[in-house]
């Protein structure tokens, strides 16, 4: 790859100061060309932190990128997304992909029309420590397995935002759980869901092949708690990835990866197409929950 992609960003918020803006901006496979945010004074907060310009309309940071990364609520995501693929831009995609699953698919449809890259930030699934679990988990011939991923968030703190304080775990921290568990032990094919997004959820999935498993989450979480944790069983084993034992390759490998999809072509399997399918997951779970 000769030179770095141009990737604009948009948002500025907590996530975009700390992941997005550093990793983007570090190099050498991609260049931060400047960032947009509904605040203009975030924007220009974050630009200036690495030299790049801030813009005051979107269309302006489209002009001078090649790829978009977004860091911005669900709902934003849904409607600003949609604009980029218009114009031609690749796409890195936060989870979820919206805030409701009709979003969901209007946005991964308009990615599957205009054929741009597109790429889920799923950032656990990068990691090296999950992807030897990956691999370790399917050579087990697996029957079941179980997750757990507990946050402290609704008390409060820099992600504690309207969209997560409205509705919980569910939306927020059920992805990462759900995609791997049906990474790990085949797609989901069913979900049965009881509990409460701002309290405790718990999910039983059943998976093609036979496997079944279970999920839960919440954000209601207080003191000192343990890491996520997800564990698969099997005719010769198990395997477990625990977030402890996780390292910090995971967001500069989706760079890397996400920069070879706009170069390259061929698709990334964790695309929007894959989030949308995560989504149908997650918002089957919360029509039973009456959310």
């Amino acid at each position: 790859m000769s030179e770095p992609v141009a990737v604009g960003l948009v948002g500025a918020g907590p996530w975009a100061r700390k992941a997005h803006a550093p990793a983007l901006a570090a190099g050498p496979v991609t260049r931060l060309a400047g960032v947009w945010a509904r605040r203009p004074e975030a924007s220009a907060d974050l630009a200036g932190r690495h030299g790049v310009p801030s813009f005051e309309r979107i269309e302006e940071l489209f002009d001078v990128c090649e790829a978009v990364a977004f860091s911005v609520p669900p709902d934003a995501q849904a409607v600003l997304a949609a604009r980029a693929a218009r114009a031609g831009k690749a796409v890195l995609l936060e989870k979820p992909l919206a805030m409701d699953l009709d979003g969901a698919r209007r946005l991964a449809g308009v990615i599957a029309e205009t054929g741009v890259a597109s790429q889920m930030s799923l950032t656990l699934r990068y990691s090296r420590a999950a992807r030897a679990f990956l691999e370790r988990a399917r050579e087990l011939e697996p029957f079941g397995g179980h997750g757990l991923f507990v946050s402290s968030t609704l008390a409060g703190g820099p992600f504690a935002t309207p969209w997560r304080l409205e509705h919980g775990a569910l939306l927020d921290l059920g992805p990462h759980i759900v995609d791997l568990l049906d990474a790990s032990l085949g797609r989901v094919a069913g979900v049965r869901a009881h509990g409460d997004p701002l309290g405790w959820v718990g999910l039983l999935l059943e998976h093609h092949g036979g496997a079944v498993s279970q999920a839960s989450v919440s954000m209601a979480g207080a003191g000192d708690l343990p890491p996520a944790r997800v564990e698969v069983y099997g005719r010769s084993g198990h395997a477990v990835l625990d977030w402890a034992a996780l390292g910090g390759d995971a967001f500069p490998t989706m760079i890397g990866e996400f920069a070879a999809t706009v170069r390259d072509g061929g698709g990334h399997p964790l695309d929007a197409a894959h989030g949308l399918r995560i989504q149908e997951v997650i918002a089957s779970a919360a029509a039973q929950l009456g959310r």
